[in-house]
């Protein structure tokens, strides 16, 4: 069964205690869910020989389960990034070199992350990836919790563009405000030893 992990966030600026309490929250309905469905997916089949309708209803179960399971694991790497302070990137670091390889320059990778979590619509992630066979980083969006993950691919930072994560402090208007601040309490050496986790794999 999965664990709800524990997170030691210090103060942010612009986004309050009480978003980071209720977004917590949030994180801990993702954790019990996935249990919940792991737990009545073998409860239910058992009735599948006697009920017709049963297999589909297990089905959606199973199609559930991505969405709480993906819910939780990106939490867990948002929520991470923002322990332990701000901290900024070491230039020295393999994570900058290799974004510079992939992307050109460290710096206009992070513009262009940030534009595009200000602008596609919708609700979802705006993420950094390491894909292992090619070696390289990739940026894409993610809807919702679950439609677009790339698979194979090691999420290394992910920015929640959810509402929950921003309205409260910002409202709607201020998406912009929460990137920027997002990135200002971004603890980069917790992204970097992501990085590092990965490639080791």
């Amino acid at each position: 069964m999965f664990v709800e992990q524990k997170f030691n966030i210090p103060p942010l600026k612009g986004i309050s205690q009480k978003n980071i309490e209720e977004h917590l929250k949030l994180y801990a309905g993702y954790v019990k869910n996935a249990n919940s469905i792991l737990e009545k997916i073998p409860d239910y089949s058992q009735w599948a020989e006697k009920d017709p309708f049963v297999p589909y209803f297990v089905g959606e179960l199973h199609r559930r389960f991505s969405f709480e399971y993906n819910g939780m694991r990106n939490h867990e790497v948002y929520f991470a990034s923002l322990e332990g302070g701000s901290h900024p990137i070491a230039k020295d670091s393999p994570l900058y070199s290799a974004i510079e390889r992939s992307f050109g320059s460290f710096d206009g990778w992070l513009a262009a992350f940030k534009k595009s979590a200000a602008t596609i619509r919708g609700i979802g992630w705006m993420v950094l990836w390491y894909d292992k066979k090619s070696g390289s980083l990739l940026s894409s969006w993610v809807d919702e919790q679950h439609y677009g993950q790339l698979n194979g691919a090691t999420m290394i930072l992910g920015l929640d563009m959810w509402e929950h994560a921003y309205v409260a402090d910002y409202q709607p208007s201020g998406k912009k405000n929460y990137i920027e601040d997002y990135f200002t309490n971004l603890n980069w050496s917790v992204i970097e030893q992501n990085f590092v986790d990965a490639t080791s794999r």
